[in-house]
Parts: C-alpha cells; structure tokens; sequence
C-alpha cells in the first residue's frame, strides 16, 4: 500500500477514533458521575484522557509503514 494512502486512511480512522472515543467516555461519565466528588470527575477524566493513546499509538505505528531493513 503507498505510503500517502496509509497516512489519509490513518488520519480518517484517527479522527473517528477520537471522535468515538470522547462521546462515549463523556456519555459514560454523564451516566455514572452524577453525584460523584470533584476529585472522581478529575481521576475518570485524566485516566480517560490518556487511554485514547493507546489505540492512536498502534494507528500511528501502523500508518508509518513496516520499519525497513539496512
């Protein structure tokens, strides 16, 4: 697969990643946050604001291509 055609479908699929990713981590903390102390509100939203990077890592990785040999 060409390398422009790797970077456009990664950054498409990183895009709805993100996008995907931030309703459901907001829809799960309007759910289940409601009477929850400030310092819960900070734990769940560091954590989850961190998590996405995990899933961008392995697109990022992915859209970089195979490593090539020397």
């Amino acid at each position: 697969m060409p390398a422009r055609l790797r970077s456009f479908i990664g950054t498409v699929l990183l895009i709805i990643i993100v996008l995907v990713y931030a309703f459901l981590a907001t829809t799960i903390a309007t759910l289940t946050l409601g009477a929850s102390p400030w310092w819960v509100h900070l734990l769940y939203f560091t954590f989850t604001g961190l998590l996405w990077i995990l899933p961008a890592m392995v697109l990022i990785k992915w859209m970089a291509g195979p490593k090539k040999k020397s």
